[in-house]
């Protein structure tokens, strides 16, 4: 008996976009395995990042009251619960729990990516932008620059790395004392203008991504949904203002520190003398 082949019968089916993962470890964390998971998890740090960012923000306003009180006020963030865990202990805590956010943000960003350029690859089409926006198209590019930024201005104001950086900051890096590091670092119209670019994208990043993090974690309902978009413009524009603000008053000289604080001294009065 002769068998006919069918045209059907010769398809191959084809290979899954994705292989199976070698680990598969227990429930919740294998979510993360999955798009769904990785989505919650870059919506929740998104707006885990964005709180950061208004915080700090809002924290950098005190370099407008004088020298001398944003140095306590930043005095003040390294002795949170003093008398009860070491000095600094609780800010290692709440760096440590920014740092994870930061990399498992960054981590889904790139994962996801990657799945939906697997998935692409076998189902080509042509891409509609017609709901994307300017925001949307370049998450990526903006993405990259906050991360260098963020390498760039913990070197820069935390750590004192850049001190003396090609002719820049020829005063030198005062520990604890905020307002004289500013003043030194964007005095340099370079500087100034990298801060002023970075705190863009930064704005631009903000305000795609709140709206994303928001349908990422299932909060998207027609009831609010159209007050989504004025929320992320407003936090946005809210943090671009204000970051702008810095470089631009230091530049114009609205922003000064005369001569570096005695921090040491400053913290064993308890700042009470230079006060008075």
């Amino acid at each position: 008996m002769t068998v006919i082949q069918r045209p059907q019968d010769k398809l191959r089916t084809p290979k899954p976009l994705k292989k199976p993962a070698r680990f598969t470890p227990p429930w919740p964390l294998n979510l993360y395995q999955t798009a769904i998971g990785k989505k919650w998890v870059m919506g929740l740090t998104g707006l885990g990042l964005v709180g950061f960012v208004v915080a700090h923000m809002i924290g950098n306003l005190h370099l407008y009251e004088g020298q001398l009180e944003v140095a306590e006020y930043a005095h003040s963030l390294r002795t949170i619960g003093a008398g009860l865990v070491p000095e600094t202990a609780v800010l290692w805590v709440l760096r440590l729990g920014l740092i994870s956010m930061f990399g498992l943000h960054i981590h889904s960003a790139i994962t996801l990516s990657a799945m939906n350029r697997a998935a692409n690859s076998r189902y080509q089409a042509p891409r509609d932008f017609a709901a994307a926006n300017f925001a949307s198209r370049t998450t990526r590019i903006t993405g990259i620059i906050i991360a260098l930024f963020v390498v760039w201005h913990l070197a820069d104001l935390t750590w004192g790395f850049t001190g003396g950086f090609m002719g820049w900051r020829g005063d030198g890096f005062n520990h604890g004392d905020p307002l004289w590091n500013v003043d030194n670092s964007m005095s340099n119209v370079v500087i100034a203008i990298w801060y002023m670019i970075a705190t863009t994208a930064v704005a631009v990043h903000l305000f795609h991504g709140i709206r994303s993090a928001f349908i990422s974690i299932g909060l998207s309902s027609p009831k609010f949904n159209p007050l989504i978009k004025p929320l992320a413009a407003g936090i946005a524009g809210l943090v671009l203002v204000g970051n702008l603000s810095f470089p631009i008053m230091v530049m114009t000289g609205a922003l000064e520190a005369d001569e570096p604080l005695d921090v040491h001294e400053l913290i064993a009065t308890e700042f009470k003398e230079a006060a008075e």
